[in-house]
């Protein structure tokens, strides 16, 4: 059960460059980490003396960001005496989909984590039964080798002049426009076919725009930054709305093939889709007719882009296990899951 979940968001902060700024988002996470604490205790009516444990993401991220929530982390619990637990961010995001729908997963299951720093392929398994806790364990099956699928919307709506985060704008304007207007082809993957790379269809957008001059239509759109979805649809002709389609039905596609692909070489019994991605509501009604071997779960839309509930769901297994890690904790821009 979640008591309380608070998320300070940067949209606004990060929005006028185009994407995330590392030191601005450290800057930020200082700002916001005592706040939202405090806040996310009084929404569940609790305070820090009910606290059982504390859990902090570890990584990967970025490193100044990952630093404040570990140092903010290791005090409360100096101060608190209570243990500390350390998380993946990625098995968070998996933890987002177990938190509401865990009862109805089977395993082995297959987990797709995308989101905008983040393009995973997994198995998962329940692993032994430590003091009456299931762990789960993942296995790498596939990973982008270059833009993360997050990533590869915001550069193309930053190029069309949509701003940050590009996802949910196009994503919403994508229904609007043919899905088969502009043939995309994605090069063949040498070594692990299961890995994913975005980066030549960010290319591919990159060299149709220059082909059709859209530069007073971008510069438009540009200087209407705060426009809603409604207002970018008028801004936006026929030819456009028919890439940003075409554009998404190739991610969509990329994603669920090789999901179906893993689904079928492991025996898997569900597959979990989580990160920021999974809020796309193309994303979503594809997975749920993709005709896969077996049920699809995503999380609600306010768990699927980062979130502490997730973390601390993640925790939770390690909490009844005694998993707990101590004061040399230190961030990991790179941390693998395994």
């Amino acid at each position: 059960m979640v008591l309380s979940s608070v998320v300070a968001s940067q949209f606004d902060t990060h929005g006028k460059y185009g994407g995330v700024v590392p030191e601005l988002a450290s800057r930020e996470h200082l700002r916001a980490i005592v706040p939202v604490v405090r806040h996310a205790l009084e929404q569940a009516r609790s305070d820090l003396d009910d606290l059982a444990a504390i859990a902090v993401t570890e990584g990967p991220g970025l490193v100044g960001s990952l630093l404040v929530g570990i140092t903010y982390a290791k005090s409360l619990c100096f101060v608190r005496k209570r243990p500390l637990i350390a998380v993946n961010h990625i098995e968070g995001h998996i933890h987002a989909v177990i938190l509401e729908a865990g009862p109805s997963i089977e395993y082995p299951a297959i987990a797709l984590v995308a989101s905008g720093g983040h393009t995973h392929l997994f198995e998962v398994r329940e692993g032994s039964a430590d003091r009456g806790s299931y762990c789960l364990s993942y296995r790498l099956l596939g990973k982008t080798r270059d833009d993360a699928a997050g990533e590869a919307y915001d550069k193309v709506a930053k190029l069309l002049g949509f701003g940050y985060p590009g996802g949910p704008i196009i994503d919403r304007l994508a229904p609007h426009g043919d899905p088969h207007a502009v043939k995309f082809t994605f090069a063949r993957m040498k070594g692990n076919t299961l890995d994913f790379s975005f980066s030549g269809l960010k290319t591919a957008v990159l060299r149709w725009v220059q082909e059709h001059n859209l530069t007073d239509e971008i510069a438009a759109r540009r200087r209407s930054q705060n426009a809603s979805a409604q207002d970018f649809l008028a801004l936006t002709p026929q030819s456009t709305l028919d890439l940003l389609a075409s554009f998404q039905h190739a991610v969509i596609e990329e994603l669920l093939r090789r999901a179906a692909v893993s689904i079928e070489e492991t025996g898997a019994r569900a597959l979990i889709v989580s990160g920021g991605v999974a809020s796309n509501a193309g994303l979503r009604e594809a997975a749920q007719s993709a005709g896969l071997a077996c049920p699809v779960f995503f999380p609600t839309p306010a768990l699927s882009t980062d979130n502490a509930a997730m973390i601390a769901a993640a925790a939770f297994p390690k909490f009844r296990a005694g998993h707990f890690t101590d004061f040399s904790l230190r961030a990991q821009a790179n941390l693998a899951l395994a």
